[in-house]
This record gives C-alpha cells, structure tokens and sequence, in this order.
C-alpha cells in the first residue's frame, strides 16, 4: 500500500475520469485529513499500467480495514486516472497493491456510471465483491436546452409559483460569487433558523468555501425579506457543472417562497452566466429534486474481501447472507 502523497489529484486526471469534481481534488482530500475524517490514517493508493496511473484515497477505519475517504459532504468517491488509457489494469495494478496490507474495502458513495469499472477491477485483483444500492442521486442533464427551454420543460406548479411569488416584489434575491465573511454568517444564521439537523462540520464547509473562492468556482445566493437573510444556498461551479452543496430557508418565510426563488435565480445564473451543461444535487432522494432535474440514478456501495485475509472471512459470509436474504424477501 502506497502512503500519503504518492500520487496526487488534479483537474486533467478528473476530467479523464469523466467531469471534474470538487471531491476529485487533493485539496479536498486533504481538508478531510486535516478534520479528522481519515480514522486511523490517510493511504493513497495508486496502480500503473501501460504508462496509466489511478489513484484512490482512502481511510484506515481499523487495521486491514479501509474505506473511501468521504464524508457527508461528499457527492462521491472514484479512482483518478492519468496517463494512457490502459485504466482497467491500472486499477487492478491499485487493488491488488491493496492485498497486502488490507482485508476489507468499502467505498461509498459510488455513481452508478464508476460502478462497473471499479467492481470489474476488484475482481480482477483477486477480491470478494458485494454492491448494494444505498441512495440515489438527481441531477440536470441540459444537453443543448438553454435556460427557457429547460425552464418551459419544468413542473408547471413550480413555474407558477416562481412567477406569482416573484411578481409580489417580498423577497430580494442577492447572487455572490466570491467568499465575504458576513454572507457566510448568514448562511450559518439561516441554516441554525431552518429545519435542517445541526450541521456536520461547519469549519471545514466553511474552509472547503473559502478555496472554492480562490479557484473562482464558488457561488452563493442570499434571500431577504425586508432586509432580514431567509434563505440561503452555496453552489460551485466547474467543468461544465453546477454543484449545489447547501441550501436553508427559515421555516416561518415558506409563505413568501424565498427558497424557491433564490433556487430559480441560481439555475439561471448558472445556465445563463456560467454556461454549465449540467447540475448536480448531490446525494439524497428529496421529492423536490424532482423539479428542477430530469436524471435519477442509484448510488452505490461497494464492499470487497480479500480471501487471502481470514479476517476478512467472518464480515464477507454476513455481507452475502444479508444480500440472500434481502432476495428472498
């Protein structure tokens, strides 16, 4: 196993891996590391074939056991490539590297796209693999709508309710694209006033924000209603994408729908602005998702064994009895 720093992220390999991420970067990894998100230890694990390099970063959770290094906050976890084009084997080249050291793999959450490669490459590596579906995932593909077509193909609900709530003049949407310390005060006042749980981590959203604002990519809107902050969100921005991470409203504001419009003054700007092809919600199956995408995909979680490791025997043979179970029922 490969520690610390023997491969690094950057943009090309993420966009080789299909669109870039935030959560593809070293930037990321590392604010995860320095929040004491990596267990008992950060491992970069890294494979090469035929002039092909991957790379994964993982958490030890317990000696010989790893998992993908994400928390809440990340819409997902894949091996980076750069290089040739030899991917496969490069990734197998990684997990069986793994072999040595590990007895047990979780990854989650996964896309159903990155799927395939990646169990395709642990079995290859000598593994017992196990997939289970665990959340979903929405999302915006445009294609070549721009912001009316994609706006006339949305529920017409949604679309009366921006209309008339917009016409009343309450609600003062403000769109910023670069990190201010007052602004983000207000997101934090608004998101403790909403009916969100308390949240996860807010130095590391709030750090995780600040870099965002530095590369250029960070997009917040406010929502007021007579001055006062009701409404707020936190999107980025990159290769094509939008990536909404926050959104809260004050619970006694739903009346005067500020969530909803800032989220319509968001989509807008995003599309019309910033020229993004798509946009990502992140995890999670809310029905009002619905609205504003048109794609639906599963999440995944991948749990792989290593039958050289007899440790890793007793927790495989309870992972494929749930999964029998679960299809017998």
């Amino acid at each position: 196993m490969q520690g610390n720093g023997e491969h690094q992220a950057n943009d090309d390999a993420a966009r080789a891996a299909g669109f870039a991420s935030p959560f593809d970067r070293t930037e990321w990894f590392d604010l995860l590391a320095a929040h004491g998100f990596a267990g008992e230890g950060r491992i970069d694990a890294s494979g090469r074939a035929n002039g092909t390099a991957a790379w994964l970063p993982l958490r030890i959770e317990a000696p010989g056991d790893l998992a993908g290094l994400t928390n809440w906050y990340s819409f997902a976890i894949r091996p980076l490539f750069s290089g040739g084009r030899d991917r496969h084997n490069a990734l197998s080249a990684l997990f069986r590297d793994l072999r040595t050291g590990g007895a047990r793999l979780s990854l989650y959450p996964v896309r159903d796209e990155d799927r395939e490669e990646i169990v395709s490459a642990l079995r290859g590596a000598g593994w017992w693999v196990k997939t289970t579906p665990a959340g979903d995932r929405h999302w915006l593909d445009l294609g070549e709508m721009d912001h009316e077509v994609w706006w006339a193909s949305r529920p017409g609900a949604l679309r009366s309710t921006v209309q008339r709530k917009a016409k009343k003049g309450v609600v003062d949407i403000q769109l910023i694209t670069a990190f201010d310390p007052g602004s983000w005060a207000a997101y934090e006042q608004i998101y403790a006033a909403s009916w969100k749980p308390e949240e996860g981590d807010p130095a590391l959203l709030r750090a995780f924000a600040e870099l965002e604002s530095v590369r250029g990519t960070f997009r917040m809107g406010i929502a007021r209603i007579e001055g006062v902050p009701v409404a707020a969100q936190y999107w980025t921005v990159e290769d094509g994408t939008a990536f909404i991470h926050k959104l809260a409203h004050v619970e006694d504001s739903l009346k005067a729908s500020p969530g909803t419009l800032l989220s319509a003054a968001l989509f807008r700007h995003v599309i019309e602005v910033d020229r993004v092809k798509r946009v990502d919600f992140g995890t999670g199956n809310d029905g009002y998702k619905r609205d504003w995408m048109n794609r639906h995909d599963p999440l995944w979680r991948i749990e792989a064994f290593n039958p050289s490791r007899l440790a890793a025997w007793g927790p495989a043979l309870k992972a494929f009895a749930r999964s029998m179970l679960r299809k017998e029922n």
